[in-house]
């Protein structure tokens, strides 16, 4: 949603100065109820938050990109872009709409700064309160923006770097792209002055989807989301370790309580969750998940043994009654009554046989899978596939594990993450405290690990952890042997992942960063030019290293 001004008709030719006094009724004529002269900023906050999560847990910018990538999922269709390549399209769409979002939350900075408008502005909430949120909210942003490409135009509400000239089109129609140290040094001090600037006895911000206004709540958010980044840049901006101490100084989550969540609407199918959207409004029924979370799950990878978040995470693959028995057709085969998502109603009766939780295999080839009997694979729950899932920003649990990273492979944060994790996922607490008893000892692998599967479903973050520290170290890596679930029509039951490298370049692990969109070269040759010189020496390529990227 975008500010909107409307200019009013005025009376152009001398000839018509007859109706200058029917001026203040054309006036009135002229506006449109329909188009105001300013959209609130309730209104602004809300349908840009939902845009953010739309654009980045969707179908395409997610579901072909990211979340196969790190294996939370796997496509029956377009199998190609599991295997690294990406369509244009895609890259585009990141790029583009994180931008626009970021366009609505600059407009609220602007509606409670100009003294023509902040007195109205008001209405919604504390003008330092709306300020501060939406640059959390834009850090927010800008962090994806600078862990998907690198080097991109920037924007600070605090910083007058002639370097971040993003969102100004006015005056910079061609925006410079700023370094990446300048960006990451920008977003924690925004967050810091965020967070201070907050006034916590004022908890009013109409139309915030997050929090409900609950400042003290967002203070722990820009405070987290401040120890996420620094943590990542720790290896790379000096500044970082004290980002860290004050972060945690300063308050950061401390329960479920705290998650920051974009909860969609059960009710419209039209304001439904991104997923839900993709499967039953766009009929995209092509995501699995995957064999690796699959057998993670299970305890056949990472070492953990049985997690019971497998029954939240995955549905079962076929029908089960109420003792968990197969439901059986006439002639007795199981075969058919598979446990099929449907429009408005994926219920099915809950089944813990392990061998009812398949996970279809990773970065197989169109013609692989072809034969591979899709319908034989698990679903995502319908704990993620129903309208109202929950899209989360950042969520207590991995504060958790940040704190145990921190604290040397602390085993009581490693704990405390874990249970987190379970406890928002909805597991019996029966079940949540064998597990955690039951857990190995916390170091490097252990913690980032259980980090990783509490991470499920937020892609954009577990792609970053994995760039930066290589786990968790069972995902199928390229070059690596996996097994079928079906033999191919030649007699084969294994496969090898083999990725799809673009020209120019062997790719031999996951992709290191996103190239740009190839527009910028025509319509911002310059700014581009300078984002690849930020690069460095490997320039625009999907294998050219992040700053803080040292795996």
């Amino acid at each position: 949603m975008k500010i909107i001004n409307i200019t009013k008709t005025t009376i152009l030719s001398i000839g018509l100065m007859a109706f200058v006094g029917c001026q203040e009724s054309l006036d009135e004529i002229n506006v449109n109820p329909n188009q105001p002269e300013q959209v609130p900023t309730s209104g602004l906050i809300n349908s840009a938050t939902k845009e953010l999560m739309d654009a980045t847990r969707n179908d395409f910018e997610s579901g072909r990109m990211t979340l196969p990538w790190v294996q939370y999922s796997a496509q029956v269709a377009y199998t190609e872009e599991d295997r690294f390549q990406f369509r244009e399209t895609s890259s585009a769409a990141i790029y583009n709409n994180l931008y626009r979002v970021a366009v609505d939350y600059q407009s609220i900075i602007k509606l409670n700064t100009n003294p023509a408008t902040m007195t109205q502005a008001s209405a919604y909430g504390n003008n330092n309160n709306q300020i501060a949120v939406s640059r959390i909210m834009l850090s927010y942003i800008f962090s994806i923006l600078a862990d998907t490409f690198g080097s991109v135009p920037y924007y600070s509400y605090g910083n007058s770097d002639p370097d971040f000239q993003a969102l100004n089109l006015a005056t910079y129609p061609q925006p410079k792209y700023a370094s990446q140290d300048k960006i990451y040094s920008d977003i924690l001090k925004e967050l810091k002055e965020s967070s201070n600037q907050l006034v916590l006895s004022d908890n009013k911000f109409d139309g915030d989807p997050i929090y409900n206004g609950n400042m003290t709540k967002w203070k722990k958010f820009a405070n987290s989301l401040r120890l996420r980044i620094a943590n990542r840049l720790k290896v790379a901006l000096p500044e970082a370790q004290s980002h860290i101490t004050d972060a945690i100084s300063s308050g950061v989550m401390t329960s479920n309580n705290d998650n920051a969540v974009l909860v969609y609407a059960a009710s419209n199918p039209q304001l439904a969750s991104p997923m839900y959207t993709a499967m039953f409004v766009n009929s995209r029924t092509d995501f699995k998940i995957t064999d690796t979370m699959v057998k993670a799950l299970k305890g056949e990878k990472g070492g953990f043994g049985l997690d019971p978040r497998l029954y939240k995470y995955a549905a079962p693959v076929f029908k089960v009654d109420a003792d968990d028995n197969y439901i059986l057709d006439n002639s007795g085969n199981k075969q058919q009554n598979f446990v099929t998502p449907s429009l408005g109603s994926f219920t099915y009766t809950p089944s813990k046989r392990l061998d009812n939780y398949i996970g279809l295999p990773y970065g197989l080839t169109r013609q692989m899978v072809a034969v591979q009997n899709a319908s034989g694979a698990s679903n995502w729950s319908n704990n993620v596939i129903k309208p109202n899932f929950g899209e989360v920003l950042m969520e207590y649990a991995e504060v958790e594990f940040l704190l145990s990273e921190i604290n040397g492979w602390d085993d009581n944060h490693y704990k405390n993450g874990v249970k987190a994790s379970m406890e928002r996922w909805g597991v019996p607490t029966s079940d949540i405290n064998s597990f955690v008893n039951a857990l190995p000892v916390a170091n490097q692998a252990n913690v980032l690990n259980q980090k990783y599967l509490a991470l499920f479903m937020q892609p954009q973050e577990a792609y970053a952890e994995y760039r930066r520290t290589g786990y968790p170290n069972f995902l199928l890596k390229p070059g690596e042997t996996n097994n079928l679930l079906i033999p191919t029509t030649a007699g084969a039951t294994t496969y090898v992942f083999t990725p799809i490298s673009p020209a120019g370049s062997t790719l031999t692990e996951m992709p290191a960063r996103i190239t740009y969109p190839v527009t910028l070269r025509q319509y911002n040759p310059n700014g581009y030019n300078s984002g690849v010189a930020n690069l460095g020496t490997g320039g625009d390529k999907l294998t050219t290293k992040l700053i803080w990227d040292k795996n």
